[in-house]
């Protein structure tokens, strides 16, 4: 868990970094204009002269007054061993990040894989809140968890609190769960759908 709050954090860091100007004059009709257009954007992060993140979007506009970045078809990822290594990555078809509290919603088949976790989180919504460090999707919205040992989960309300590192479906929750202990010796249950009473891993 502490590498997705690490990859979520240098997407907020690109988005800090990027420059602003004005259009000057409004239109009339009295809804903002985006403050910045940028289309094809590619974006590396570089800490010491070693590469951290690296981000691609078809299109991002910022907000000044909303305080918004608005991004299409945004992909990313984070690297390790100076550059040699993706730690992790994702995309997702929408992202609107709140510039002033790091608060980032993503939308539209939204994929992170954290490969030093082992774990692949797949949904169609995806809200991060960055200072308590919540990840959640909403209560109908359907989650996919994966493992590439077998473990693979499908419940409604995805709901983690990444500092206590405690994951919970709201909704219902079904699936294969395989732990792998010290022996290499396996315990694994299958799970049938529950009543929503918030179902945890």
């Amino acid at each position: 868990m502490k590498k997705i709050e690490i990859f979520i954090g240098c997407i907020i860091l690109f988005l800090f970094f990027s420059c602003t100007f004005d259009y000057g004059e409004k239109e009339s009709s009295g809804e903002e204009q985006p403050g910045l257009i940028m289309e094809n954007v590619k974006y590396v992060r570089v800490r010491a002269a070693d590469p951290k993140a690296r981000f691609q979007a078809e299109r991002a506009e910022r907000y000044e007054k909303q305080g918004v970045m608005r991004i299409q078809n945004l992909t990313f990822e984070q690297y390790g061993g100076r550059g040699s290594e993706i730690n992790a990555f994702g995309s997702a078809g929408y992202a609107s990040v709140e510039i002033e509290s790091g608060d980032i919603f993503m939308d539209k088949n939204v994929r992170i894989e954290v490969e030093t976790e082992d774990i692949i989180i797949e949904t169609y919504q995806l809200e991060w809140k960055d200072e308590p460090h919540i990840l959640s999707t909403p209560v109908e919205n359907e989650v996919n968890i994966f493992q590439d040992n077998g473990t693979s989960f499908t419940g409604t309300g995805l709901y983690v609190e990444a500092r206590r590192h405690q994951w919970e479906f709201k909704g219902y929750v079904s699936g294969l769960y395989i732990h792998d202990d010290d022996a290499e010796n396996s315990e694994e249950s299958s799970g049938e759908e529950t009543e929503p009473a918030g179902d945890k891993l």
